[in-house]
């Protein structure tokens, strides 16, 4: 019998030992707060298990080391966000290409909330993303973005002054919303209705406070609003007060100015 299985057998003599004290015909061993009986009896130490480098390694593919990760994340963004300040979270696709209209766009709103004493918040991609970043480091703002992991790596924009990047999209989102005291959506793909169509539904739902979100560039999202207006609501599927939650316009001025009239309220 090797070193291994006669520690191994010692344990399992211990906790068999250890349920007959107690008047049980079965082994049982209590670590933290779980209780493990019979079969479920583990041969080694929680410390053992720590410290042995020899073991097994697929524990950090496993939930309970995702739960950790996961709680990681929350830490680590609450804490590099914590003192930001007033923010408003800029969407837009990542495959707007420099000297588009829509990166245009997207530097000026970028430098525009800046001037207004917001800082700005993107996922800190290249596009739409890099277009606000670059605005609010003009206008003098803080720059946030909030990266994720992607099959096909991106990375922060240059202009990013604050990167976290994130593993788990739901963490990445609660940041886009906790920070921010609206948003504007520049045009984009999945990627940003996605975004978007969240931010909708827990404005709708009230799982957060109220804030204005604006739809920027009439032509791109005129489209969507009609197909709400005269399929979802006239289908009875949601209420034509919903629509009013969502502001569309083509005016650099008036995005900005609907986040400062929100945020003064």
């Amino acid at each position: 019998m090797s070193s291994s299985d006669a520690e191994d057998a010692a344990v399992a003599e211990n906790a068999a030992a250890q349920g007959r004290t107690h008047g049980q015909a079965w082994p049982e061993r209590q670590t933290g707060p779980v209780v493990r009986r019979r079969g479920q009896v583990q041969p080694s130490t929680t410390d053992q298990r720590l410290l042995d480098t020899r073991g097994p390694s697929d524990w950090v593919h496993g939930d309970p080391w995702r739960v950790m990760r996961i709680q990681s994340e929350f830490v680590e963004g609450f804490g590099a966000l914590a003192e930001l300040g007033p923010a408003v979270s800029v969407f837009g696709s990542a495959r707007t290409q420099p000297g588009s209209p829509d990166y245009e766009a997207g530097v000026g709103i970028g430098r525009a909330l800046a001037e207004a004493g917001f800082g700005v918040i993107t996922g800190g991609g290249p596009g739409s993303m890099e277009a606000a970043n670059k605005g609010a480091v003009e206008g003098g703002g803080v720059s946030v973005g909030l990266g994720i992991e992607l099959p096909f790596e991106q990375g922060l924009n240059p202009y990013v002054d604050i990167g976290v990047n994130f593993r788990y999209f739901f963490v990445r989102k609660t940041m886009f919303v906790k920070y921010a005291s609206g948003f504007i959506v520049l045009p984009g793909g999945f990627g940003t209705l996605d975004e978007l169509f969240e931010a909708l539904t827990l404005v709708q739902t009230r799982k957060v406070t109220r804030f204005p979100i604006v739809l920027f560039g009439t032509s791109y999202w005129q489209g969507l609003i009609d197909w709400v207006r005269h399929t979802v609501v006239d289908g009875g599927k949601a209420s034509a007060v919903d629509l009013e939650l969502v502001h569309l316009t083509d005016d650099v001025d008036e995005a900005v100015a609907l986040m400062t009239k929100e945020a003064a309220t």
